[in-house]
């Protein structure tokens, strides 16, 4: 099983449409300023009032002067501006009627407001105000104020169009960071639920397969020594074997079952599995174990309650490994399980009068392998305590404790017996 964990990719730079290169930007600027300049070549040309100078070719070369370097305007907006100011303040000293070059400085200032930090844009806002007052003035049609307020409304507003501009496509280099940021957290989170539903399986997987092998083992063991003295007992233990393979194959079908089929799935098609292993599956664990030799007592104190499915479950392996543990290192022998159900908590304990074995490779306060370290971890999921360890008697005893707490499941605790 594979999942795709990892993060959409992110086409184009961030805060701008994937669509628009740097070949489309170019492209805009050049019809932008082959526009405005037509534009304002064709004005000059028929708008002629009484008193100004012609429109000739030195105006023509002024005018292309003052629009066409809005085509490099993204590319260099500080020259282009400069360039444009001084083309307007030359066109209106050569006496040119000015009110047809008053756009391209003020695309110029809103380019530059748009493009560079404000200390930079401010400084280009103040070099064009004293060109477009010249301006406003030269045509000898306004008065001072009222020049100065144009200047403060068509200058303030180019400036002002573009330092939003500015901040919103600052916003969205913000916004497309953090969104690659949570889309990296969230394949981060992701990896770790399918590292952890790794551990959890691999976790089942070992429980399941020890114990229901430890039983067969035992059994062929004694089928085999009996085969011709007794027959009964050979059948016996055959039927166990039986028995214990088939409980195998159908919690590995279980295991494989929640990987491959969805979950409303069985709802849909109106089947119903078994239930999830469970303390109200111990008694039949613990018929399997006694067919294998042990004789095991199951004590219930207290009033059994359901349990979270977690604990529940966790509470189940841990007494199947303790008495698989029994099968491999005590053999024949008599096994106490006995639940206790206190208000708050549930205690187990599991002991045999068997020898016992240790093993170093266990946690602080654990003795045993891997077993007994897979013990301590699912009872530490849930916020219980196990102790494990040799007891007086030469035999060994599994204790932990898990709190009752969270949603309950359908099932209970076993029976009282």
């Amino acid at each position: 099983m594979q999942t795709d964990v990892s993060p959409p990719p992110v086409k184009g730079p961030p805060g701008r449409p994937a669509w628009l290169t740097e070949t489309h930007r170019r492209v805009i600027d050049a019809l932008l300023a082959l526009t405005l300049t037509a534009a304002t070549l064709s004005f000059a040309e028929q708008y002629h009032p009484p008193g100004w100078p012609p429109f000739d070719r030195t105006a023509i070369v002024l005018c292309l002067l003052v629009n066409v370097p809005l085509a490099f305007r993204r590319r260099a907006p500080v020259p282009v501006l400069l360039v444009s100011c001084a083309g307007l303040v030359t066109y209106t000293g050569g006496g040119y009627q000015p009110s047809a070059n008053i756009w391209a400085p003020l695309f110029a200032v809103f380019t530059l407001s748009a493009v560079r930090p404000s200390r930079t844009s401010v400084a280009g806002a103040c070099c064009a105000a004293p060109v477009w007052l010249y301006s406003a003035l030269a045509t000898k049609v306004v008065s001072p104020e009222v020049a100065l307020a144009q200047v403060a409304i068509g200058i303030g507003t180019a400036w002002a169009f573009g330092a939003t501009l500015r901040l919103l496509g600052e916003r969205n280099v913000q916004l497309a960071a953090l969104t690659l940021q949570l889309q990296r957290e969230q394949a981060a989170r992701t990896r770790q639920a399918v590292t952890e539903e790794r551990i959890r399986i691999a976790r089942e997987l070992h429980d399941v397969i020890a114990h229901h092998i430890s039983v067969i083992a035992v059994q062929a063991g004694l089928a085999g020594y009996v085969f011709a003295s007794d027959p009964p007992t050979a059948r016996t233990a055959l039927d166990t074997i039986a028995g214990s393979s088939r409980d195998a194959l159908e919690e590995m079908r279980g295991l494989l079952h929640v990987l491959r089929v969805p979950p409303d799935e069985d709802a849909d098609n109106g089947q119903a599995d078994d239930p999830a292993p469970g303390l109200v599956r111990l008694p039949a664990l613990v018929r399997r174990v006694e067919a294998a030799g042990p004789t095991v007592e199951l004590t219930v104190d207290g009033e059994p309650y359901p349990l979270a499915p977690g604990p529940d479950l966790s509470a189940y392996r841990v007494v199947q490994e303790a008495l698989t543990n029994v099968l491999k290192h005590a053999g024949p022998t008599a096994v106490r399980v006995s639940l206790d159900y206190r208000p708050k908590e549930l205690s187990v304990r599991i002991s045999n009068a068997g020898p016992a074995r240790r093993h170093p490779a266990a946690p602080p306060g654990v003795s045993g392998g891997h077993g007994l370290i897979g013990m301590h971890e699912r009872v530490m999921a849930h916020g219980g305590m196990l102790r494990a360890g040799p007891t007086a008697g030469g035999g060994f005893e599994v204790a932990f404790t898990l709190p009752r707490s969270g949603p309950v499941s359908a099932g209970g605790g076993p029976d009282r017996r």
